[in-house]
């Protein structure tokens, strides 16, 4: 597999550090509010990355962090009249529900910032040991940006351009202004910790180079993350890290692509800012999920109605197939008929091609086109009075696609099942008994219930219709 590597500017072939094993750290939320649509991009696009390397037979140790003090969670406890621990707690549970609502598998790990302390201040120790930081007077720890003769090498933007846009803002006690805060000394009525150096709390970057280090070692073999944590997020991450440890932090960074909503950067100004909770309660979690796999990761996406609803009519054609497959599984029987091996050389071809798209930079965009065929093919040698050892592999190889990219994942509410299998029954003996007002009844009743009924040579299916 080869995936485009940040640092390199190239894609590069994926070796991990120990063979058969592979250590990720994803840069998790600041728990302050709901995700907005654009934070569902990342998790799902290294989610499916991770089930990939799976797949392909890896063992992923998988960290995903959540930012649980910082000035955005204290400033919604003083609007909220509570704390940052009441402000963290309550958005770390609604951050899981809307993940496990986007089909995302929980982390190997995820690690708080304010579980980390212990291990943050010895990393500021030895920076400031080494004379890589140093101590305000006002109780900051700042890191110096000028001892890291490679800063900037992940944003390729060399230190002279990077500090004609720096400031010093206005409480700030750097030596330089693109000096930036490992430790900031509390304000009054602010939460803390005790430090060598003032009773306070961590800066963002250094919490990401800790808790990399605690749970998957000094050096990892990929760090991920949203392309608007280039700089400086993470070229702060490699700095401390690799001053610190004294050896390269990770061997390949990977950034997915920003997302518009219209064509226009998403702001809550503009009126066209929406939470992920939000998209969901209309549409539902897989077609934000489908929509943020519909693109390669690296490239824009925009977010529209229109998009989303096609998104959905997409998923739909996937659950279509699905339900062909189940109905099949209880009407089939027997042995692979001929020209039955034919299909399945067909199955093979397409799991060989999604294969390579994916091995080529994690390219979902045209794993989902080859996932259509696929479906294609299925429903094409379904309708043929298929054997049920057929069936069986159509299953086979539709779930082991659909759960690489983590699609195809809703079930139905059984109950449901049991009350329309139950009319579907009714209106078939008023069929056959010529009863044909009691069947157009229980037509229009399932109708109203959104459900849509055919009658086919194998027997009558049924399916929900799209909304």
């Amino acid at each position: 597999m080869k995936i485009y590597n940040t640092l390199t500017r190239q894609k590069e072939e994926l070796i991990p550090i120990k063979e058969g094993e592979f250590k990720i750290y994803a840069c998790g939320p600041t728990v302050y509010n709901y995700i907005h649509i654009g934070n569902s991009r990342p998790i799902c696009v290294f989610d499916v990355l991770r089930r990939y390397l799976e797949y392909k037979g890896l063992k992923v140790t998988y960290v995903q962090n959540f930012t649980d003090i910082d000035d955005k969670i204290i400033n919604r406890a003083n609007e909220e009249g509570t704390d940052y621990l009441t402000v963290s707690e309550k958005y770390i549970k609604e951050y899981k529900t809307d993940a496990k609502g986007l089909n995302v598998r929980e982390a190997t790990v995820h690690p708080r910032a304010t579980e980390n302390m212990d291990e943050i201040i010895n990393i500021i120790s030895t920076l400031v040991e080494k004379g890589y930081a140093y101590r305000a007077e006002n109780g900051d720890v700042y890191f110096r940006t000028n001892k890291f003769d490679e800063y900037g090498k992940l944003s390729h933007q060399p230190l002279d351009d990077l500090k004609a846009g720096a400031r010093i803002s206005v409480g700030e006690m750097k030596e330089d202004p693109m000096d930036f805060a490992v430790w900031k000394a509390a304000k009054p009525g602010e939460p803390y910790w005790e430090s060598p150096w003032s009773n306070g709390r961590p800066g963002w970057h250094i919490e990401c180079s800790a808790m990399a280090r605690r749970y998957l070692g000094e050096t990892i073999d990929m760090h991920c993350g949203g392309q608007d944590l280039v700089f400086p997020h993470h070229e702060n991450e490699i700095a401390q890290s690799e001053c610190c440890n004294g050896v390269p932090f990770a061997h390949y960074w990977v950034h997915n692509g920003y997302i518009t909503v219209d064509k226009e950067k998403m702001s809550k100004s503009k009126g066209n800012f929406f939470t992920t909770r939000d998209v969901a309660a209309k549409y539902g979690y897989e077609p934000i999920r489908y929509l943020m796999l519909s693109s390669h990761y690296r490239s824009p996406i925009n977010y529209s109605i229109e998009i989303i609803e096609q998104c959905k009519a997409a998923l739909e054609r996937l659950y279509n197939c699905r339900d062909n497959i189940r109905f099949m599984l209880d009407k089939a029987s027997g042995e692979l008929k001929d020209g039955e091996k034919d299909v399945i050389e067909k199955y093979n071809a397409h799991r060989a091609r999604f294969i390579e798209v994916m091995d080529d930079d994690l390219n979902t965009a045209d794993a989902i086109s080859v996932l259509f065929e696929l479906v294609r093919d299925i429903n094409t040698a379904l309708a043929n009075e298929p054997s049920l050892e057929l069936v069986k592999k159509s299953d086979e190889i539709f779930k082991e696609l659909t759960d690489v990219l983590g699609l195809v994942y809703v079930e139905e509410d059984k109950s449901l099942d049991e009350e329309v299998e139950k009319l579907i029954a009714e209106r078939t003996e008023a069929r056959k008994n010529k009863d044909w007002a009691t069947a157009d009844r229980i037509r229009n009743q399932l109708k109203a219930m959104n459900i849509v009924i055919e009658d086919t040579p194998q027997g009558i299916k049924w399916h929900y219709a799209n909304a």
